[in-house]
């Protein structure tokens, strides 16, 4: 029973997440936290975090990270192939149909130019939302003013002196260590 609701929670994660990437968080946090208790919202966090440092696409890593959790190896493959299946019916449908409309790719671009905004927001409330919900923003505190100058610190790391991912990850975790132990 475990596997058919892995597979079928992970589905639907799979044909309602548009954007990809960090904008399906909210709604993976809805089927993993809320609904199906698979999870508490602390190891939500944690699995985020490790899902989006782990190569590979986010959603994937998420759902073989609970699938695992949930139901071992197996699990972990069933799972992965429930978000990965609506991506790969829906890649097929609009090639297809990309290959019929060469020659009218203004209105397709027209269309995307449109979801980058709304997937942005996404991805900015996913964010919000979980540090809101685990405790790590509360108004005017320490932790809080303190975690918004780290998070300035990566932006400007990554934007302006275009520093490697990976690095800043680490120094993250090393100021981190030495401000909150």
């Amino acid at each position: 029973m475990i596997y058919l609701q892995l597979f079928v929670v992970f589905l639907i994660v799979g044909l309602l997440s548009f954007g990809g990437g960090y904008a399906m968080v909210p709604l993976l946090h809805e089927f993993i936290v809320d609904r199906s208790g698979w999870m508490n919202g602390a190891e939500f966090t944690d699995m985020v975090a490790i899902a989006g440092m782990s190569p590979g696409p986010i959603a994937a890593n998420s759902a073989a990270i609970v699938g695992y959790h949930q139901a071992g190896l197996l699990g972990s493959v069933i799972a992965t192939a429930g978000i990965v299946f609506p991506s790969f019916v829906i890649i097929l449908i609009a090639a297809g149909l990309m290959m019929r409309m060469r020659g009218k790719g203004e209105l397709l671009q027209s269309a995307f130019y449109g979801l980058r905004p709304a997937i942005t927001g996404l991805i900015v409330y996913a964010a919000v939302a979980m540090a809101w919900n685990n405790g790590l923003i509360a108004p005017w505190s320490w932790h809080t003013i303190s975690q918004l100058l780290i998070f300035a610190g990566c932006l400007i790391a990554l934007l302006l002196f275009r520093m490697h991912p990976v690095i800043v990850i680490l120094v993250s975790g090393v100021v981190g260590a030495v401000l909150y132990s």
